[in-house]
């Protein structure tokens, strides 16, 4: 397994991460089979383990919480807040309130003193971004985080909280987590170069797509191969059927450079500079061996262009797939009218 140096910290990193939002209520309810793949990425190389407050409320961090009981220090560990967690309209966002809350209950869950990379899982329209660093900020201070990033943030909110940092002196955001697969590259047109202009690191994940690449689902049917009940999508809606032609041409493609479409589609992610990890997130045992299969896959010049011409850089395939939270100001019509 390959590192790169994350971000400006200097820490080292796996350039595969292993994702957990799938172990707990959300996907794999076996906790023992759960801590089971955990240990095996570990011993495959992976010493990247990113979770998050709000995956299956709180039990996703528990069960990477009695993985890493004996190994914590093998791992950097990854949590992230921001999402809401309960009804209580004070436990989500980036209020100062709420960051000291939400890590102590994070500490608690991981058993652990610390938190290697605090991310903020969305932005916040409500608070100011000063008031967000500089509790995040405090914790770096007392030791509790090493380092803090953001995630979905577009390129104008990077800017912004990298200004606020440097001129009211707070510890600044060191990574970005956006989704980025073959088939979503519209972070490549302005995030991307964004965040290398800040020196950020980069965790990305859904390289499969949400399955899309997973080499499981059959574009002509709308089902996963093998699978039974509704199908996965609806090709009746243009965005999608571009997709599933695109996903067509992209398994003919890894096909013929003898690699499987998955490994195809996680290599595509690695070979962008900007990159410093993929997550990738199983819920079986047998998903996680076939991920790892492929972590020493790199891809010819020649491939590249050739996705290239079946997914143009910069582009999302299907407009629905655009995973930025939209402002308020377009959501909310009261925001757009005079008064």
């Amino acid at each position: 397994m390959k590192h790169r140096i994350l971000g400006g910290t200097g820490i080292s990193v796996s350039e595969f991460a292993l994702g957990t939002m799938m172990f707990g209520a959300m996907g794999n309810t076996d906790h023992d089979e759960s801590v089971r793949m955990i240990h095996s990425a570990l011993d495959a190389g992976v010493n990247f383990v990113d979770t998050a407050d709000v995956y299956s409320g709180g039990e996703s961090e528990e069960i990477v919480g009695k993985a890493l009981k004996g190994r914590r220090d093998e791992v950097v560990l990854a949590t992230k807040f921001g999402l809401p967690m309960g009804s209580d309209a004070n436990h989500r966002g980036g209020s100062p309130r709420w960051i000291k809350q939400a890590v102590e209950n994070s500490l608690r869950r991981l058993g652990t003193d610390h938190i290697d990379l605090y991310q903020m899982h969305r932005p916040d329209h409500v608070t100011d971004i000063d008031e967000t660093l500089s509790a995040l900020s405090d914790l770096v201070r007392s030791g509790k985080v090493r380092a803090i990033g953001s995630s979905f943030f577009s390129p104008e909110q990077t800017v912004e909280a990298q200004w606020t940092a440097e001129r009211r002196g707070h510890h600044r955001f060191r990574t970005e987590q956006p989704p980025y697969s073959i088939l979503t590259r519209g972070i490549e047109a302005a995030v991307l170069p964004t965040v290398q202009r800040y020196g950020m690191g980069v965790l990305t994940f859904g390289p499969l797509n949400s399955g899309w690449l997973s080499g499981r689902a059959d574009p002509t049917s709308g089902h996963r191969s093998g699978g039974r009940g509704a199908p996965m999508f609806d090709l009746t809606q243009p965005g999608v059927q571009a997709k599933a032609e695109a996903v067509g041409k992209l398994t003919k493609l890894a096909a013929e450079a003898g690699l499987s479409l998955p490994h195809l589609a996680v290599a595509f992610v690695l070979a962008h500079p900007a990159i410093t990890s993929v997550l990738i997130g199983p819920r079986k045992p047998e998903h996680l061996a076939d991920l790892l299969a492929g972590a020493e896959v790199e891809l010819s010049e020649d491939v590249l262009d050739r996705i290239d011409e079946i997914v143009p850089p910069g582009v999302d395939v299907n407009a629905g797939d655009f995973y930025i939270d939209p402002a308020p100001a377009i959501q909310d019509k009261r925001l757009r009218r005079v008064r």
